[in-house]
C-alpha cells in the first residue's frame, strides 16, 4: 500500500541516520521507474541514474560529500547526472544550463516522493565535490552530477513538522 501524493509531499523530509536493513530490489526498480516518469524538457529525459549498493564506494562518495555520514550509512545512494549535450541539441545553451538541471531535479523529486509513498526515508544531498563523485561512479564526462539522494529505512521517527511560508507570502494570483 502506497501513501497518497499529497500526504507523501506533507510528510518528506531528510533523514540522516538510516538502518543498515537493505532495501529489496524490486522496490529499488520501482522507485527508478518514478523517477523515468517525470516531465523534461521536450521529452529528452536528460537524466541518468548510478545506484549505489558497494560499502566502499558509498563511503569514498561520503568523502567527496565533505563527509556527510549518511552517504555512506544510508543502504542505497544514487547518484542523480544530467546530461546537458542532450538538452543542448534542441534547446542551445538554456538546455545545456537549465532545462538538463531542471529535468532531473524533477525526476529527483519523484524519487523522494515514490520513497515516501513506499515507506522508505530519503535525504537530497546538494553539497559535493562534482567531479569527484562522476569519476567515482565512472561516469562519462560529458554527465554532470546534480544531487545524491541517500535511500534506506530511516533511525528517525519522530513527526517532523515542516514550516513552511504562508501561501500569501509566496503566491501572487494574476486574473
Amino acid at each position: 500500500m502506497t501513501k497518497d501524493v499529497f500526504n507523501a509531499m506533507r510528510d518528506v523530509h531528510s533523514v540522516r541516520s538510516f538502518k543498515p536493513q537493505m532495501v529489496p530490489e524490486p522496490t529499488i526498480t520501482r522507485i527508478m521507474e518514478a523517477a523515468c516518469w517525470a516531465p523534461s524538457a521536450g521529452n529528452l529525459q536528460p537524466w541518468y541514474f548510478y545506484v549505489v549498493t558497494n560499502a566502499e564506494l558509498k563511503e569514498r562518495i561520503s568523502a567527496s560529500c565533505f563527509d556527510q555520514e549518511q552517504v555512506a550509512q544510508a543502504p542505497v545512494v544514487i547518484v542523480v547526472l544530467a546530461d546537458p549535450a542532450r538538452s543542448n541539441e534542441r534547446y542551445g545553451e538554456r538546455g545545456a544550463q537549465l532545462y538538463c538541471l531542471q529535468d532531473t531535479a524533477a525526476a529527483a523529486t519523484n524519487i523522494l516522493l515514490a520513497a515516501e509513498g513506499l515507506g522508505l526515508d530519503t535525504c537530497w544531498v546538494g553539497g559535493f565535490d562534482e567531479v569527484e563523485v562522476q569519476t567515482l561512479v565512472e561516469a562519462p564526462p560529458r554527465l554532470r552530477a546534480v544531487a545524491i539522494i541517500c535511500l534506506g529505512y530511516g533511525n528517525e521517527r519522530e513527526q517532523h513538522n515542516k514550516e513552511r511560508l504562508r501561501l500569501a507570502e509566496v503566491v501572487k494570483i494574476l486574473h
